[in-house]
């Protein structure tokens, strides 16, 4: 009956809403899947059911969308040019050489200097042990003042 299905409900998702109609097929299969002894044994009455799950999908989903673009609408609204600071040169070059590191090394720079968690809260949130964290914390510092100048390296670190 699923395999059957499918492709219908593909067809009514894509017409709906697009890009995101194969994650929904998916769902309806799941729920499908998930409530198996609810399912009609009449081929035409479980098709309705799979598409009454179907629309019930398809509404979450709209409003969903719905919240977020609103979400997203009352944050333009409230965040204005003048509240973002331009970045100086000098911290788009730093930033850069951070990016360059790898990603292990430049989350732990990131986690400790932007967002001020500790090495321990770092391995927490990471789950792997503090001293893999203070590892890949020492080999970033070592690498970002290799690549800074000596003048400003000890400033910024």
């Amino acid at each position: 009956m699923t395999g059957e299905i499918g492709p219908e409900l593909l067809r009514y998702f894509q017409r709906r809403i697009g890009s995101d109609a194969p994650d929904l097929v998916a769902e309806v299969m799941v729920t499908v899947w998930r409530k198996r002894a609810l399912l009609p044994l009449e081929h035409e009455h479980a098709r309705m059911w799979c598409f009454g799950i179907a629309r019930n999908l398809l509404r979450n989903y709209s409003r969903g969308e719905q919240r977020r673009s609103e979400l997203s609408r009352a944050l333009r609204a409230t965040v204005s040019v003048t509240d973002v600071e331009l970045d100086s040169e000098e911290a788009v070059a730093i930033r850069d050489l951070i990016y360059q590191l790898g990603p292990d090394l430049a989350e732990v720079v990131t986690l400790t200097h932007w967002e001020g968690f500790s090495l321990a809260e770092i391995a927490r949130l990471q789950g792997v042990p503090a001293a893999t964290v203070r590892g890949r914390y020492r080999r970033a510092r070592l690498a970002l003042l290799a690549a800074l100048s000596t003048d400003v390296a000890p400033t910024l670190l």
